[in-house]
């Protein structure tokens, strides 16, 4: 036996490191590699080992989160590379580079994520038990278009419904609608997120009130137009027309095709980065329609906040702001944790949760929903 991305930007705070230790030699395979293939692997260590057969190729390389390595080809053609580093617990964008073209692996699982249709690793993580694919019983994710009045385009939505939404009729669950981050889409909490498994998890394990959760493409009006970017920047689509595609579009339409409370006191709207930017613009401006929020590696709520928007205080039931340990390490300004501080002694009802060695990246985002979700919609 032969020995035997482009990133999500935050997650390069790990490639200024040095790691100065003995590499084990305990690679598996990984639950991202397509049925029966063997590489890549990675090992305890969090060190990442690809192998890929082109025998014609004269140069052959693996990036990690923009990180790119050497491999070495052998007389048959197969070429074999070890990172230099290890990485963080859980998903991260990779490719191979073959003769100076990048190009997403052929052994790897295909998803969208970071702009393009993209290929991941998922490094082994101590808790995956909490997102894993477990034998309990499952919800649903149903896919859905939905016709703007705001755009007059069709919006691709996807819906999870609790294992116990099709026994009774006649229950009617709370709403969180779960937005995505920049240059992501609608696919990446059912996808890279596994919000369904978690969901399905923490209910079996009596942790979580049973729930919809719907997730919108908050990116534009069109959910692949990048054209109304400028100069690289966030599309401002994003805050300007995405708020009336939610309130006006989205949420009637959920209303009258689930069976759910139409009311802000079971509604919550939660996001990641780009994500937990809308949820803040949205709910200090709506304070009535979502009495709950998450605010993922996406901001704060600030006593000035509180002060200009008296109604946001009055209104809401939960405020949940998370960040990776390491995207706080070197804070810009007042510490995330501190600013959760003051608002609740101003009588917020405010939690803040830091996931242990992670950076912007999804295992982060994974964690923060498995907290979220266990405080949402309780008396």
């Amino acid at each position: 036996m032969r020995n035997t991305i482009v990133t999500i930007l935050a997650s390069l705070v790990l490639a200024g490191a040095t790691y100065a230790q003995e590499v084990k030699e305990d690679f598996v395979s990984l639950s991202t590699n397509q049925w029966g293939k063997e590489y890549p692997k990675a090992n305890s260590q969090g060190y990442v080992r690809n192998q890929v057969f082109a025998p014609e190729a004269y140069r052959v390389q693996f990036q990690v989160n923009g990180i790119v390595f050497p491999m070495s080809r052998d007389t048959e053609g197969y070429w074999t590379g070890t990172s230099t580093q290890p990485f963080d617990e859980g998903n991260h964008y990779y490719a191979i580079i073959v003769d100076g073209v990048e190009v997403p692996d052929p052994n790897s699982v295909f998803l969208y994520g970071s702009g393009a249709e993209r290929t991941q690793i998922e490094i082994p993580a101590h808790d995956q038990d909490k997102y894993a694919l477990r034998d309990v019983p499952h919800g649903q994710i149903r896919e859905l278009y939905i016709m703007s009045s705001v755009t007059g385009e069709h919006r691709h939505v996807f819906v999870y419904t609790p294992p116990m939404y099709d026994d009774n009729l006649k229950t009617r669950y709370p709403v969180l609608y779960l937005q995505h981050g920049y240059t992501e889409n609608e696919t990446g909490w059912s996808r890279q997120g596994h919000c369904g498994w978690i969901m399905d998890n923490l209910i079996a394990d009596g942790k979580c009130l049973p729930f919809i959760i719907v997730m919108e493409n908050g990116e534009t009006s069109h959910p692949f137009d990048m054209s109304a970017r400028q100069d690289g920047s966030m599309n401002q689509q994003a805050f300007q027309r995405f708020p009336d595609i939610l309130i006006k579009d989205v949420i009637p339409y959920i209303d009258s095709h689930f069976r759910t409370y139409a009311d802000g006191k079971h509604r919550a709207l939660a996001g990641l980065s780009m994500g937990g930017m809308q949820t803040r613009q949205i709910s200090l401006a709506h304070p009535d329609v979502f009495n709950s929020i998450g605010l993922f590696s996406g901001g704060t709520i600030s006593e000035k906040d509180l002060q200009d928007n008296p109604d946001f205080l009055k209104l809401n039931r939960l405020t949940f702001v998370s960040y990776g340990s390491r995207e706080v390490e070197n804070p810009r300004g007042e510490a995330p944790k501190a600013v959760v501080e003051k608002v609740k002694g101003l009588g917020l009802n405010a939690y803040y949760y830091e996931s242990p060695l992670t950076a912007h990246e999804w295992q982060t985002w994974r964690r923060s929903l498995y907290e979220f979700a266990q405080l949402l919609f309780r008396k």
